[in-house]
Order: structure tokens, then C-alpha cells, then sequence
């Protein structure tokens, strides 16, 4: 074999060897935030979820609110807009998402119905039966087995957000991320009222 020949074999197996490695590189850091992506997708399950059965179990709550409280008609009609707003946001796809302004509409009426919820339970302080009522006690602890759920299942969301978003920011991984299309995320924030708002005692 010529000296020539040899000298265009080696230097073709070692730019393969170089793409090669540069390919693996590549779809490895894709791969990566391909499982990232999904884990923020699979925990926005979860919130959604939470979400859902607090939804689920309010018109359960109004109704026996309602049985010692019903001229307390103001709030019933507050919780009812705040629950039509929530519902009208709450089974949204995926691409909410890579849309902080969509998701911050989705949050906000989250925050309004849990505001809604706060005021319903500050009145049954003045009616004694309906504290005693078991119904009621039963679906006071549900619901705020739910908050807490809800509560640990935004935090999990904001952890993976976080660890997404790191990686899609970091370099050579933004350019990648850029060239493929990986946005980042928006996190839940502490409503604005939450730094004021007052205990419910449940």
C-alpha cells in the first residue's frame, strides 16, 4: 500500500472516529433533555391532579355550606366564578407549559379559587353546627389533605423545572437546545396574597 493511501486512510478514520464521537455527544445531550422534558411533563400530571380533586370536591363543600349558611350568598356566587374560571383552565395540554403567559393565567385562577375556598371557610367560624356537622368535618380534612398535596406536588414541579432548566441554560447545551427547540419553563410562584393571608383553622 502506498505511503499516500495510507496517510487519506488514516486521516478519514480519524475524522469518522471525531464525527462519531461528535454525533454520540450530541444525541446523548438531546437524550438528556428529552428525559428532562418528561419528568417536567410527568410532574405537571401530579399538580394537575391535586388541582382536580380540590376541584372535585368543592361543589360537595358548598352544598353542606349551605345547609346551615345559605344566606351567605355573596361568597357562594364568589366560589362558584372562581371554580368556573379554574375549570376553564384546568385540563389544558402539555404546551402550557412552553407558554408563561398561559401559564401564569392557569396559576392566577388556581390562586383565586384557593382565595374563594379561604373566605368559604372563614364563615363557617360563625356557625357552630356546621363545625360539628361530620360531613363537613370530613370534607374539611379532604380538602386540606389536598392544599397539602398540592402544596408538595408545585414544589416536586418547581425542582424539576429547575434541574430542566439548568441544563437546557448551560453551555454547549443551550445551543442544542435552541437548534431543537427546548424552551424554558415557567416556575409556580407564591401568590401575592399568600404573604398576608390569614390562617384557616381547620
Amino acid at each position: 500500500m502506498k505511503k499516500g493511501t495510507k496517510i487519506a486512510l488514516i486521516v478519514i478514520a480519524i475524522i469518522v472516529v471525531l464525527l462519531g464521537s461528535c454525533v454520540a455527544s450530541i444525541s446523548g445531550s438531546y437524550n438528556s433533555m428529552v428525559a428532562l422534558d418528561e419528568n417536567v411533563k410527568s410532574q405537571w400530571a401530579q399538580v394537575e391532579n391535586q388541582y382536580q380533586r380540590r376541584y372535585d370536591l368543592i361543589p360537595n363543600l358548598v352544598a353542606t355550606v349551605k345547609g346551615y349558611a345559605a344566606h351567605e350568598s355573596e361568597v357562594f356566587t364568589n366560589i362558584a366564578d372562581a371554580r368556573s374560571k379554574a375549570g376553564g383552565v384546568l385540563n389544558v395540554s402539555d404546551d402550557i407549559l412552553n407558554d408563561p403567559e398561559a401559564f401564569a393565567r392557569f396559576q392566577q385562577a388556581q390562586n383565586e379559587l384557593g382565595s374563594a375556598l379561604q373566605r368559604l371557610l372563614v364563615i363557617t367560624e360563625n356557625y357552630p353546627e356546621l363545625k360539628a356537622d361530620e360531613n363537613f368535618l370530613a370534607l374539611q380534612d379532604q380538602l386540606e389533605g389536598t392544599e397539602n398535596r398540592i402544596a408538595t406536588e408545585r414544589t416536586r414541579f418547581n425542582s424539576v423545572v429547575q434541574e430542566y432548566n439548568k441544563t437546557i441554560r448551560a453551555f454547549p447545551k443551550v445551543i442544542l437546545a435552541n437548534m431543537f427547540g427546548f424552551r424554558e419553563k415557567a416556575y409556580f410562584t407564591a401568590a401575592t396574597e399568600a404573604q398576608t393571608a390569614p390562617v384557616v383553622q381547620f
